[in-house]
């Protein structure tokens, strides 16, 4: 069985917070180095790319000189409109050593519940790809409170591969994938390398918060690959700390797991479930 990513043309990348950043002391621009490296060598291979990145916060609480991620509502939004300028300013620069242009999308659910402002959405995001430019979207944390306090980038990165018309999403963690249980308290644990994505057992196996950075856990990124199979895009969950990840799944490697949408694909050797 190959990666489900090597056929795909048109692939939504999200990373989450512990992969752009260092620790919470600000961005990690080495690392964002090397995301715009990969994503410069998809495009090589003619697919298109749109990036979920989180990081706002994280950035701007280094800015200002915060240890500890606040809870207040309206200190979360400063911290998110400070960190905005350099999360954008670092991706421009990175991806700029390759002569590819970026631009900064930033979505509320109210843009994707409204239908003229979700066709909006998708005509930028479409003549951008048609452009040749990669788009950076995250949300926009400054104006939406409850994206702030409920949601997550995985499910951002689910509704922007369906404003797109996406083959795949690829969630990026710092995890290995989905594990048939916690692995760090059952060593009988089994990495769930392929499975149908509308299959309830995974809500199960998953769950957990996140780090104290990020919103997210393995809830979060089964739930959105959920909401993408519902359209038809695959989604992949794989380790982001793994050496040029994004080139291993193009180039065929199985890495973390994948879930399929609609369709019940059996091979043998293989975890599925």
């Amino acid at each position: 069985m190959r990666s489900i990513v090597t056929s795909a043309q048109r692939l939504v990348v999200k990373v989450g917070s512990s992969l752009v950043t260092n620790n919470g002391r600000g961005l990690d621009h080495d690392a964002i180095g090397r995301w715009a490296a990969q994503i410069a060598a998809l495009r090589q291979q003619k697919k298109e790319v749109v990036l979920v990145s989180s990081g706002a916060i994280a950035e701007g609480m280094q800015r200002l000189g915060w240890s500890q991620r606040p809870r207040e509502i309206a200190e979360l939004q400063a911290a998110a409109a400070v960190g905005q300028m350099g999360l954008v300013q670092v991706y421009e620069s990175q991806f700029s050593e390759y002569s590819i242009r970026t631009a900064q999308i930033l979505l509320t659910h109210a843009d994707l519940i409204d239908r003229e402002r979700y066709l909006n959405a998708s005509s930028t995001l479409l003549t951008l790809l048609r452009l040749g430019v990669v788009p950076i979207v995250n949300e926009n944390d400054t104006v939406a409170t409850d994206e702030i306090k409920f949601s997550d980038n995985d499910t951002l990165g689910a509704l922007v591969a369906n404003l797109i018309e996406g083959d795949v999403l690829v969630i990026l963690t710092d995890q290995c994938g989905l594990y048939t249980a916690d692995p760090r308290r059952d060593p009988a644990a089994m990495l769930v390398q392929e499975a149908d994505a509308g299959n309830p057992a995974l809500e199960r196996m998953a769950g957990g918060a996140g780090t104290s950075l990020g919103r997210g856990g393995m809830l979060t990124k089964v739930l959105a690959a959920k909401r993408a199979a519902h359209i038809g895009i695959d989604t992949v969950i794989a380790n982001g700390r793994e050496p040029d990840v994004l080139i291993r799944l193009a180039g065929g490697e199985l890495i973390g797991t994948q879930l399929i949408a609609l369709r019940a694909h059996n091979s043998a050797g293989t975890q599925r479930m």
